[in-house]
This record gives structure tokens, C-alpha cells and sequence, in this order.
């Protein structure tokens, strides 16, 4: 691009979900100046942090990355790559860097490699709590010590700093940890003296791929390009199309407030914003605008194993089953916990109904429909201590439920019906956001250490 532009093609909205080919080959053809993907999410939940374990397959992230490797080596392009592995620990960075040099010397690709940690140790996190640099982002808890040491692993958000250092380092593939997503976007136009609001609010665009356009779908080639006053991003699949509608609508994402989102360099007030119609495929974004923070935080993501799960699903379809479930359940809890008392105290398992039609999303916020569904699916959740554990607590749930009395009932036969044979599913661990944090920092870059090596 000119002096006065920048261009950024994204790949989709997570590596390994999948884009055309040809899309790729479409967005290498507008000439971009960098190729970027986000990797992670913590949509999955805390599960995958805390065991170290990527929510896409190695299978999948190889399909991806490998074409557009080769294609920004061929092209001269830095490639950034965010929040490795799902969820950016060091579990995570090693296997991704593990297909990264899989790929490189199967096709003899050589190249200038940053690598950015994420993980902070949790001596660091108990320092700064003892010294009040620590606050609670959004409705999380009051954070203790007992929380952070019971951590497994602990990630600190990154924003644009350390991926401009790895740029001025001469990297043309940056592997990161835990990553703004954003940033992932914006490091590069900012470092280059773009807007940082106008980079920000276009990496926040881009990090999801198509879905900001039409038809919506993460699996997409969006590109991105900055100008003095403005940003502009079209799909590359001429079969999509980007309007201000989509644009619009892809700026609320994840956020509380229409008028601004926060990331590490402070808020993005979007108050001004204007969305404008190019051409057939195109939107131009202007009035973006960044209140610098007044001081430096990092968000910190830590998760703690709490237990084992086991699962049964069962539908439901007596009206008076559904008129008298909680009732049920409440039996249910009450016969399992007499059957385990002298195995485990009350408080050291768990017996939940999830009742899908009822208010299983919800979860009692609202109401309860009016009439009753006919059919309601039921997920009976077990936690305890062990699997074992989980799986007895579970069997004596599941089987209580199936027989349980209720006001009205007439019949002796079962409650439930069951659409898997055997109908009891054991979950394995399960682990819980023990911190999820602001830490106040000096440097956050102090954090996020930049290495470099040579691949190949």
C-alpha cells in the first residue's frame, strides 16, 4: 500500500474454523502489508486453560495456518498469530510453535520468528494483590491468595506493545500468548503512526473475520485498510458484502456500552462514529476515537480445577412432570444426599437440573412460560471430588429421577426418556475462572518478553 494507507487481511474469526482457499489467494491479490489471525477465545469457557488444552484440533489449526505460512513468506508479509492454542498459556504457545516449525521445514520456508509468552507467574499476581494493584473486572469476585494459588495456569492479556517490539525486532511471523484481539490488528498500523483509535476499532472489526459481514460467518477472509482519518473493510469473497449495518453491529460485539470499548491502551469512544457505504462490497469507518488509560492494566485469566462432571440427558413429556420438576429435583437432592452421607458431606458434591424449555438458558431470570412447553430436555449435572464420585452421584440421581413420586402422579412407570444408551456420560475435570482480574502494572511489556530465533 501507499505511505498513506495500510492494509491487513485477516484470515477468519479463530485459526483452525476453516476459510476458502481462494479467498486467500483474493486477499494477496489487494496487496495487503500484513496477514493476522486470533486463535483463541475464552467461549469455551476455563476448561481449556486450566488443562492446557487447545479447543481446536492440531488437525485443523495445520489446515489453516500452513497456506497462509507459506503464502507471507512467499509475499514478504509479517504473519501474527494471537492467543495460541485457544487460550495462550505455555501449553498452548509450545504446540502451536510445534506445527509452525512442522510446516516450515516440510516446505524449506525460512523466516525471522518472535515468540511471546503469556503466562505470569502466580508470585507476581501475589505481589500485586499484597499491594493493591489488583481489582475485579466486571461482577468477578474479591480475589483472595487461596484463589491464586489454586491456579493452574495464569494468562495476562497482551495489547499492542509487545507485538510492536516483536515488528521492530525485523519478526515476520509472530507466535503470541493470551492477545487482545484486537491488538493482534492494530500493532502494526499504530506502530506505523495510524490512529490508534481508528486502528483499534478496525482491529476489533477484523478479529472475527466475515462474521461483520453478509451473509455472517467467522469462516472468512475479511481485509482491513487504514487511512489518515478512516478505515475501510470489505470481504474478500465477492459472494459476501459488508454494510454499515454489519459493521455497525460487529462494533457491539462483546461490549456493554454502544458508545466505546476498552482494550490495554484505554477506551475506544465509537460515540462519533460514522458508517459509510463503498462501493457494493465495502464500509468506511470514521470518528473512531481512543481516550488514552491513565494507567497501565493487564487482564488476568486464571483457572482453578474444581472437580469431576458427569451428565445424563433425558426428555421430558408429562405435563405434570413439567408443572412439578422443581419439586422433583428437589426430592431428587434430598434422596441423594441421605444415600451419600458417610461418603461425601453436602457440601462437597453437587446434583443440578438444567431444563432446557424451562429456564435452562436462562437460568430463573425470567418467569416460566406460559402454557408449559410439551416436551422439556432435562441435563442432570453431577460434580464431585473424583469421577468415581461423579459418576455414583450421577447414577443416583439419574435413577431417582426416573422413578420419582410426584402430587398427581398415577403411574409406576418412568419420569425420563432417554435418547442415548447408556445414557450416563462421564465429564471429566472441570475448572472454574478463579482470576479474572485487572492488574495494575509499570511496564506492562515487563509481562510479555519478546524471543526471537530463526526458523529454518
Amino acid at each position: 500500500m501507499s505511505e498513506t494507507t495500510l492494509r491487513i487481511a485477516s484470515l477468519n474469526g479463530l485459526l483452525g474454523y476453516g476459510y476458502p482457499r481462494e479467498s486467500l489467494q483474493r486477499a494477496l491479490a489487494m496487496q495487503p502489508d500484513l496477514l493476522g489471525v486470533d486463535a483463541g477465545s475464552t467461549d469455551p469457557g476455563p476448561y481449556y486453560l486450566g488443562a492446557g488444552e487447545s479447543f481446536v484440533s492440531d488437525a485443523q489449526v495445520r489446515s489453516d495456518l500452513e497456506p497462509a505460512l507459506c503464502a507471507a513468506v512467499e509475499h514478504g508479509l509479517p504473519l501474527i498469530v494471537g492467543t495460541a492454542g485457544g487460550s495462550g498459556a505455555q501449553p498452548h504457545l509450545e504446540g502451536l510453535l510445534a506445527i509452525v516449525r512442522e510446516i516450515s521445514a516440510r516446505h524449506g520456508l525460512r523466516f525471522r520468528m518472535a515468540v511471546i509468552p503469556a503466562e505470569v507467574p502466580q508470585a507476581t499476581v501475589l505481589q500485586a494483590l499484597r499491594e493493591g494493584r489488583v481489582t475485579s473486572c466486571g461482577p468477578s469476585h474479591g480475589l483472595t491468595e487461596e484463589h491464586v494459588r489454586a491456579c493452574t495456569r495464569i494468562v495476562g492479556q497482551m495489547g499492542t506493545e509487545p507485538l510492536i517490539e516483536a515488528l521492530n525486532g525485523g519478526a515476520q511471523v509472530i507466535i503470541a500468548g493470551r492477545c487482545c484481539d484486537a491488538g493482534i490488528f492494530a500493532a502494526e498500523p499504530i506502530r506505523r503512526g495510524f490512529d490508534p483509535g481508528l486502528a483499534l476499532h478496525m482491529g476489533k472489526i477484523l478479529e472475527c473475520g466475515t462474521l461483520a459481514a453478509r451473509p455472517a460467518g467467522a469462516n472468512d477472509v475479511l481485509v482491513g485498510t487504514i487511512g489518515p482519518d478512516w478505515f475501510e473493510v470489505e470481504p474478500a469473497n465477492p459472494a459476501k458484502r459488508c454494510t454499515p449495518e454489519s459493521v455497525a453491529a460487529h462494533s457491539l460485539y462483546e461490549q456493554p456500552d454502544p458508545n466505546c470499548f476498552y482494550e490495554p491502551e484505554g477506551m475506544v469512544d465509537l460515540s462519533g462514529c460514522e458508517f459509510e457505504q463503498v462501493g457494493e462490497r465495502a464500509v468506511r469507518v470514521t470518528g473512531s476515537r481512543l481516550v488514552p488509560a491513565q494507567e497501565q492494566t493487564v487482564k488476568l485469566e486464571g483457572a482453578r480445577a474444581c472437580g469431576f462432571r458427569a451428565i445424563t440427558i433425558a426428555g421430558l413429556r408429562d405435563p405434570l412432570i413439567i408443572e412439578r420438576l422443581g419439586e422433583i429435583e428437589r426430592s431428587v437432592r434430598a434422596a441423594v444426599a441421605s444415600a451419600m452421607a458417610g461418603t461425601l458431606a453436602a457440601e462437597e458434591f453437587s446434583v443440578r437440573f438444567i431444563r432446557y424449555g424451562l429456564d435452562g438458558v436462562t437460568g430463573g431470570i425470567e418467569p416460566p412460560p406460559e402454557p408449559l412447553p410439551r416436551e422439556v430436555g432435562l441435563v442432570i449435572d453431577a460434580l464431585a471430588p473424583t469421577q468415581e464420585l461423579a459418576d455414583r452421584v450421577l447414577k443416583l440421581a439419574r435413577s431417582t429421577a426416573l422413578h420419582q413420586h410426584f402430587d398427581g402422579r398415577k403411574t409406576t412407570a418412568g419420569n425420563l426418556a432417554f435418547p442415548f444408551s447408556p445414557s450416563d456420560f462421564s465429564g471429566g475435570a472441570v475448572y472454574e475462572f478463579s482470576v479474572y482480574h485487572l492488574m495494575r502494572v509499570a511496564d506492562p511489556r515487563a509481562l510479555f518478553p519478546v524471543a526471537f530465533e530463526e526458523v529454518g
